[in-house]
């Protein structure tokens, strides 16, 4: 008698719903004193953002990447193509309840002090007094603005960093589902960066969708889930992390010496050039180390394959500038020793 066996089915991972969705977006502007110029900051723009993602939008200055926020955001109407946020069409109110935006330069009125300001903009929502009294000061404390200064002085008075602060709290005020930040780290000391990457990973693990523009990429390269690098209005490329940069863990390791048989062991893509061998390490670099000076070999250098996102960045937009497609992967490696 046979036993049956059964094979549980696998499930395929489950794919977040998607927050933001556009198609073709582009956005044309008329300029000259005739109007018979165009400016052209956004060419079709195809791009997918899932809910509890924390997005990076990448790009130099110029690149369109206001332009792409507020096409989202329906500040601006696109020129071509459509785009889609918490599955309703852009622009729709009854969506902007469920949103938060930081611009890149906020403007607020000089004469409300901070506290006042936040009032009201939560009064916009129309929030009651009770969630007012404690959600207020509660976004206070997050953002590291003291209460004393936001009750008594005015926003005339604020640092810019200060004003950045306040944006910030204005931004989360309505608990909003899906938060745009336009440059959120712009004039704040290391002190401030800090608070924001706190509050975006904070905001990262209540499972709020975060879509933000920055310049501070190492703050980008720790925060973000996926990133896109936009360029002269183009999506160059598009990808999570590790996909974009390769993986953490991954060494390039060039040598002389040693036994081939032992090497195919250690080393992949393995090559040999000059009296030198190189390729990519398998396995622990310390027990590698141990290896080839057991079989009389050296070691001349052990590099991490992955670039930083400052050098993979600076790759794309040169290789798009001298005319050449961007290339997926990394070139560049860091020295580890």
């Amino acid at each position: 008698m046979s036993a049956a066996v059964s094979h549980a089915a696998v499930e395929p991972p489950i794919t977040p719903p998607i927050v933001v969705q556009t198609y073709g977006l582009s956005k044309t502007y008329r300029t000259g004193f005739w109007l018979n110029q165009t400016l052209t900051p956004l060419r079709t723009c195809d791009l997918t953002v899932y809910q509890g993602e924390t997005f990076g939008l990448l790009g130099p200055n110029g690149a369109g990447k206001t332009t792409l926020l507020k096409t989202l955001l329906g500040i601006v109407r696109p020129t071509q193509g459509r785009a889609m946020l918490l599955n309703c069409p852009i622009g729709d109110r009854g969506v902007k309840r469920r949103i938060g935006y930081l611009p890149e330069n906020p403007y607020f009125y000089d004469y409300l002090t901070g506290w006042e300001f936040l009032e009201y903009t939560a009064g916009l929502f129309g929030l009651s007094a009770a969630v007012k009294r404690q959600r207020i000061p509660d976004l206070i404390d997050r953002v590291g603005l003291s209460r004393q200064a936001a009750r008594q002085k005015k926003l005339k008075e604020y640092s810019k960093g200060m004003l950045q602060r306040v944006g910030l709290a204005q931004a989360l005020v309505n608990d909003p589902d899906v938060i745009f930040l336009d440059e959120p780290m712009s004039g704040l000391d290391p002190t401030g960066r800090y608070m924001v990457r706190e509050v975006i990973l904070s905001l990262k693990e209540a499972g709020k969708t975060i879509f933000f523009n920055s310049h501070v990429l190492s703050d980008v390269e720790a925060i973000c889930d996926r990133i896109a690098i936009l360029d002269q209005g183009e999506i160059i490329c598009i990808g999570s992390i590790d996909e974009l940069l390769g993986r953490q863990d991954q060494y390039l390791v060039k040598g002389r010496g040693g036994t081939l048989e032992v090497l195919e062991r250690w080393v992949q893509s393995l090559t040999f050039q000059h009296g030198l061998w190189q390729g990519y390490l398998k396995g622990d670099a310390y027990d590698f180390m141990s290896s080839v000076r057991g079989m009389g070999g050296t070691i001349v250098s052990l590099e991490l394959a992955r670039p930083s996102l400052e050098e993979f960045f600076m790759e794309q937009i040169q290789t798009r500038r001298e005319g050449d497609p961007p290339v997926d992967a990394p070139r560049k490696s860091r020295r580890w020793f």
